[in-house]
């Protein structure tokens, strides 16, 4: 079910809570996963890229989101590479080098599986102009279906990761309840000059460019689902008048990750994701099924 302001709240969670709370539910480990809110500036402040997964997704289905997933193993083979070095990545992301750069990896394959955006150029200081065609469709399918890694990718197209055209801005892990998991870094980047986004995922069926306020405005009406990271992570992007803007604020930003915490309070559990007191919730026990009370 989501609650009446659109916050993504599966009506399993109650019985799977009360399960853990019991020590009845081991917990999975978390994949390595990575997102990017992609940008673009407009003659009202910046704009976000944003797709709607489809209903029939296993996880998190009809939910607003940005273009992301889980690391792949391959990720962590050495790419060309420009900007930032893993080393320093992993001192912003608190892990070691090769997971460092396997997240990063990961956010610029997912952002061109998914978007048709790709953040690496010729030269440490350009950035590709055009990713569309039929060879360039060929290798993200290639890449989307794992027969291409992104390291041979970038080789084959002459390219090197523009690792600095990313900013890191959130780190959310799944609660620990539920049976899909995911450790998550959030990042920010501006649309290269000439290229343009596409619904390129088979996993969502609609995406929008919409404006951070706009799309914050839709989550409170009950308009658009999207889960507590996302909503989170589109009110932060409301003060920055640019994408340039953002991504100077991102040097900044605590990623200290935030995980969601379930107690019982008698029969109403209480679920909560520290520093996000919006989303806390008491969930009242029903021998009929689960009902909310705020």
């Amino acid at each position: 079910m989501s609650t009446s302001n659109g916050q993504w709240y599966p009506p399993e969670w109650p019985d799977r809570i009360r399960a853990l709370t019991r020590g009845e539910l081991r917990p999975v480990s978390p994949h390595r996963a990575a997102t990017v809110l992609l940008l673009r500036d407009g003659a009202d402040g910046p704009a976000v890229h944003m797709l709607r997964r489809r209903a029939s997704m296993a996880f998190a289905g009809g939910a607003y989101a940005y273009p992301g997933g889980s690391v792949d193993p391959r990720d962590e083979r050495d790419v060309p590479w420009a900007g930032p070095a893993p080393a320093e990545w992993a001192r912003r992301l608190g892990v070691d080098a090769a997971s460092a750069q396997a997240i990063v990896c990961a956010a610029v394959r997912e952002t061109f599986e998914e978007a048709g955006v790709l953040l690496a150029g010729p030269t440490p200081g350009t950035v590709v102009a055009d990713t569309t065609g039929p060879e360039w469709e060929a290798q993200r399918a290639a890449l989307v279906s794992r027969e291409l890694s992104f390291a041979d990718f970038l080789v084959q197209r002459g390219l090197l990761l523009r690792s600095d055209l990313l900013g890191g801005w959130a780190r959310w892990i799944t609660p620990e309840f539920e049976p899909r998991r995911y450790d998550t870094w959030f990042f920010v980047a501006a649309l290269p000059e000439g290229q343009r986004t596409r619904n390129a995922s088979t996993e969502a069926d609609r995406t929008v460019w919409i404006r951070p306020a706009e799309a914050a405005d839709g989550f409170d009406r009950g308009e658009l689902l999207m889960m507590p990271p996302t909503i989170s992570t589109l009110r932060e992007l409301r003060p920055y008048g640019s994408a340039a803007e953002a991504l100077a604020a991102a040097r900044d930003r605590d990623l200290t990750p935030v995980l969601a915490r379930a107690r019982l309070d008698g029969e109403e559990i209480v679920l909560s994701w520290p520093g996000h007191d919006e989303f806390t919730r008491r969930v009242a026990g029903n021998p009929s099924g689960p009902s909310e009370a705020d």
